[in-house]
């Protein structure tokens, strides 16, 4: 196998057949790399994209690291269908399979203590939306046009108390919810929410959380959030996985990080 090496996880070996073909970044065929009783998933890449110069160029390249981060997510989706894989870093390279037996040997206690912890586990991530609330358009605030100074002012107070109802509302609700999944998840981890740009609907998030869950309760769980859908009028809940267990690995000591990278990368070829 000529190139760097890009490595997507580390895993115990399992018997399960991978998807056919699974490629990873650039379209590299995805190759198991065993040591000390572990699996390192890793696929060629070339030194033109991959060496340190011209990754740090790339990672400021936003086509190019989705590109990257959803052929980096293929590989780990493809390994949480058939095992338990600790993902690293988007764009975690080395130069050659030597490299990568360092990386296991150096990281081995902390590889095997959280894959220990994270067997036959998954994450489920959990997010709800307060629909419909943005400001009202300046062309619908003046279809009810005040009579008076008075009525001005008046309807300013009901918007403001109706926003500030349906917040309070939204924040009871997420903390409800958040309340009953996390009794029925192993662990579970609070994000902060995320800006609505970044979101792919309408409407403002309010909780934004992941939770450990069994495999084998997964379709419990799911059950569980179906149920809490139209609990709460304006609301909207969003499930998203199973996905590897990102939210629940130390990153330190295993190089461990989060998915689609979402955690920064140094560039370093090492």
């Amino acid at each position: 196998m000529t190139g760097l090496r890009y490595v997507y996880a580390v895993c115990r070996p399992f018997d399960a057949p991978l998807q056919v073909q699974l490629t990873g970044v650039g379209g590299a065929p995805v190759k198991m790399l065993a040591h000390h009783g572990l699996v390192a998933v890793v696929s060629p890449v070339p030194e033109g994209d991959f060496a340190e110069a011209p990754l740090r160029e790339h990672l400021e390249d936003l086509d190019w690291l989705g590109a990257t981060a959803r052929a980096h997510q293929q590989v780990v989706d493809a390994l949480t269908a058939v095992t338990t894989p600790l993902p690293l870093r988007l764009a975690t390279v080395f130069r050659d399979d030597s490299g990568v037996r360092v990386m296991i040997e150096s990281g081995e206690e902390a590889f095997r203590r959280t894959l220990d912890r994270l067997d036959g586990r998954v994450e489920w991530g959990v997010k709800v939306y307060v629909e419909g609330g943005e400001e009202q358009p300046e062309a619908a605030a003046l279809a009810a046009k005040p009579a008076s100074g008075r009525d001005y002012l008046r309807q300013r107070r009901n918007r403001a108390q109706e926003r500030e109802d349906k917040w309070r509302a939204a924040e009871r609700f997420a903390t409800r919810l958040h309340g009953t999944l996390a009794a029925h998840a192993e662990e579970s981890r609070l994000h902060a929410p995320q800006n609505s740009p970044l979101t792919r609907g309408s409407g403002h998030n309010v909780l934004n959380a992941a939770y450990l869950v069994p495999r084998a309760h997964s379709e419990e769980f799911v059950e569980l959030v179906d149920h809490t859908k139209d609990e709460e009028p304006g609301m909207r809940v969003e499930l998203t996985g199973p996905w590897a267990a990102y939210s629940f690995v130390d990153p330190e000591g295993t190089g461990a990080g989060d998915a689609g990278g979402r955690e920064d990368t140094s560039g370093e070829v090492v």
